[in-house]
């Protein structure tokens, strides 16, 4: 049995099953590959959303499957440095279906698209980033203008 076979068969059937559909049906824009060493760790790259102010952009995440999931949320964070009112400096994103409005029916894939559909949506009224979401509050053009140097700045390859 291969090293990588191997070390899913350790994994409950539902990470192996999310994990390989992951692999053979990549959502549009979201690329996730597990770590070799550790199949709940995710490298996770989402591009960023046209007609965004993140498009263009090739963003990095980690996402770590918890002992407790499907039960629990994953745990997921931007490591590329994005302007965004709902994602901080250390990349904790505020977003519901993490926290109170997890159920064991959403996925990886239904996770990784909701981040994507935020970039495309930023929510100033339930903010991680209170200086972003001041920003998009007092002069949105600016704060979209912001976005857009950080993306040309810190997630082109």
């Amino acid at each position: 049995m291969p090293a990588e076979l191997a070390v899913m068969a350790g994994l409950p059937k539902r990470i192996q099953k999310e994990t390989e559909r992951l692999q053979a049906e990549p959502a549009p824009g979201i690329s996730a590959v597990p770590h070799d060493n550790n199949p709940r760790h995710f490298n996770v790259i989402i591009n960023g959303p046209n007609e965004s102010p993140y498009s263009g952009g090739i963003f990095k995440l980690e996402l770590f499957l918890p002992e407790d999931y499907p039960m629990g949320p994953p745990k997921v964070r931007f490591l590329t440095r994005i302007y965004h009112p709902n994602i901080d400096r250390l990349g904790r994103i505020c977003l519901d279906i993490l926290k109170d409005k997890w159920s064991p029916a959403l996925q990886i894939r239904t996770v990784l698209l909701s981040i994507q559909a935020l970039l495309s949506a930023p929510n100033p009224d339930d903010p991680l980033n209170n200086e972003a979401a001041d920003r998009w509050k007092k002069d949105e053009q600016q704060a979209i203008q912001t976005a857009k140097t950080w993306t040309a700045t810190y997630a082109r390859e």
